[in-house]
């Protein structure tokens, strides 16, 4: 039986399904799951990441994370965490850059955060013959915390679902997934009874706002590893930098936008990053947060026109390539702006780079 038959059929049984739990289900599944089960990332596949467009994204994370290292004390264990890393290829430009600091790569503990089992083998090939190898944990909650941590989250908050909430003229109402009379999947509103808390900022009717328990989650549980090991997580995502209204579900298939509800668990399903949860949840449980920064900007700050000058000096026939990557990466039009970047850090410790005032 499909995903989609077997949803359909515990919605006809148990009721309306929440959005966020939909989109765990289309993602997470065991049998059916888009991660769990076939995600495709790349140019062949359904959906590109930064690191997938130049190595120069990956390269410039690792000299970020041998500066904050150094800021750190150069200690001589550090614990390098990446969550959700994708195929590895952002580590492994990560951790080739980081050959320009031997004692940092000795330092190194190379954690991963990955859930799924075939992303899991697709990192281990790719950090085959790295300087450090990995292992792999399923929970923050599972590192260590008797060494400083240095934390790289790329595209993972857009993975953590949220609920849908929509003002009508009557009231509030919940977005959920219902069931058609011929068995197929489709959007409704279920109507709010019981405590809800109004967002803050202005409403109109037929807007959506989106709550994310798991983002918040996800801050307080990073909030709390670098409060106890001492260290940073940086956070590189598209989203939002403040409180806004707006339906932002989106379902990919081979690089093109596709029906959220049509065929779960064949499409990798986002939802725009919270950055405000996000860092409100980690300064409520006494961490220091960074402003958002655009990817660009913060690219900039980093270095990477200097890092693009280079590779064009030594590859004078991949220079159009280069600027191509360059563009996509920090141009307003791509993803400069739409994706944003903080840091979340342990409390009056450091200044994390990239974010200096």
């Amino acid at each position: 039986m499909s995903l989609k038959d077997r949803l359909a059929r515990e919605i006809a049984l148990t009721g309306p399904m929440t959005v966020a739990d939909y989109m765990t289900r289309c993602l997470h599944d065991p049998q059916g799951g888009y991660y769990a089960t076939r995600p495709a990332i790349g140019a062949t596949g359904d959906f590109i990441t930064a690191p997938m467009i130049s190595q120069m994204f990956g390269e410039l994370l690792g000299l970020w994370a041998i500066e904050l290292w150094n800021r750190l004390g150069a200690p001589e264990r550090v614990r390098l965490v990446e969550v959700g890393p994708g195929d590895g290829t952002l580590m492994a430009d990560a951790l080739r850059a980081a050959r320009l600091a031997p004692d940092f790569l000795q330092a190194v503990d190379l954690i991963l955060i990955e859930p799924s089992a075939p992303l899991r083998e697709a990192q281990a090939r790719m950090l085959a013959d790295s300087d450090v190898h990995p292992r792999w944990v399923s929970a923050l909650d599972q590192i260590e915390t008797d060494a400083p941590v240095i934390l790289i989250a790329n595209e993972v908050l857009d993975c953590l679902p949220a609920r849908q909430f929509v003002k009508t003229e009557d009231g509030w109402a919940e977005r959920c997934v219902g069931v058609t009379d011929d068995g197929g999947l489709q959007f409704g509103l279920v109507r709010i009874t019981g405590g809800f808390k109004r967002p803050e900022f202005e409403v109109e009717p037929g807007q959506t706002v989106e709550i994310s328990d798991q983002q918040a989650i996800f801050g307080r549980e990073l909030a709390a590893l670098v409060k106890a090991a001492s260290g940073a997580a940086l956070l590189i995502d598209y989203g939002r930098a403040r409180a806004e209204a707006g339906d932002t579900l989106q379902a990919l298939k081979r690089h093109q936008k596709v029906d959220p509800l049509a065929e779960p668990g064949e499409a990798d399903l986002t939802q725009w990053a919270d950055f405000p949860t996000v860092q409100e949840a980690a300064v409520r449980a006494g961490a220091d947060v960074t402003g958002c920064l655009g990817q660009g900007e913060f690219l900039h700050l980093l270095g990477i026109e200097a890092r693009a000058d280079r590779l064009k000096a030594g590859r004078p026939d991949a220079a159009p390539v280069i600027d191509r990557q360059l563009a996509r990466l920090t141009d307003d039009d791509q993803m400069g702006t739409l994706f944003k970047t903080c840091a979340i850090f342990s409390p009056h410790t450091l200044v994390v780079p990239g974010f200096e005032e």
